[in-house]
């Protein structure tokens, strides 16, 4: 677990905290199977990551989608957005886990 989060969380975590996303509770480096996520809502089902570059290497997409299909399996959303994403479009982030919250893509 990290203590420091980097900008792209930090701006993120601003908008999920305190219940900020439609009533939607949020927490922060949460253990699930083993692996530590950036954010999930346990009500939801939905894990929200912030990737870096270092995940655009293919070493680093592997080791992803294993995880994220562990997760899966679990009943868990992964949803992964990248670091200029959130900096650079946080209300589109922000929407768009919305939207896959309100489609039902959690139990």
């Amino acid at each position: 677990m990290r203590k420091a989060m980097t900008d792209a969380e930090l701006k993120l975590w601003n908008e999920l905290r305190a219940h900020r996303l439609m009533g939607m509770g949020f927490r922060r480096q949460l253990p699930i199977a083993g692996y530590v996520v950036d954010f999930a809502c346990p009500e939801h089902t939905i894990i929200v990551e912030v990737d870096g570059s270092g995940h655009g290497r293919e070493e680093q997409r592997l080791h992803d989608d294993v995880r994220d299909d562990l997760l899966s399996s679990l009943g868990w959303t992964v949803l992964r957005f990248w670091n200029d994403d959130v900096l650079r479009d946080i209300d589109n982030v922000c929407q768009h886990i919305v939207r896959v919250v309100g489609a039902g893509a959690f139990k």
